[in-house]
């Protein structure tokens, strides 16, 4: 069955595909984790147009699909470009805590949910900035 699924991803086209739909799905999955450990509910404050909480999810977006195209492209199967993009994902995650950790005079998330847009473009900014130093490091 691998071999199979192996000689699809060849052709450039359903290879393409193939790695697509991966990447989206698991960025949905990766998604609902960071919702999960957020203290708001990050599509909610969306709607309500808080600024703070769509560039902190913007920069998510954005750092979670860069380790996904540095992991396309430094791995030859897409099953270890999964592997390396939920290893990224871990350690963009464990960032995530220790930003919180390391602002010990507010809360990253009480202030984010408050639109704190300059606590909220630096989550973005780390977010984003880490993704490139976690991409770099995928072999």
């Amino acid at each position: 069955m691998r071999q199979e699924v192996d000689r699809l991803l060849d052709n450039p086209y359903t290879g393409t595909l193939a790695y697509v739909s991966v990447a989206v799905l698991a960025l949905i999955v990766f998604l609902f984790c960071f919702e999960f450990v957020a203290r708001y509910n990050c599509w909610d404050e969306i709607k309500k147009g808080n600024v703070a909480v769509a560039m902190a999810t913007g920069g998510k977006i954005f750092g979670i699909c860069n380790i996904f195209r540095f992991s396309i492209e430094a791995n030859d199967s897409v099953y270890q470009s999964m592997i390396w993009s939920m290893f990224g994902f871990i350690i963009l995650l464990a960032a995530y805590f220790l930003f919180e950790f390391l602002t010990p005079v507010f809360k990253i998330d009480e202030e984010i949910k408050q639109d704190n847009r300059a606590v909220g473009l630096i989550a973005m900014m780390i977010s984003v900035s880490l993704s490139y130093i976690i991409g770099a490091t995928i072999v």
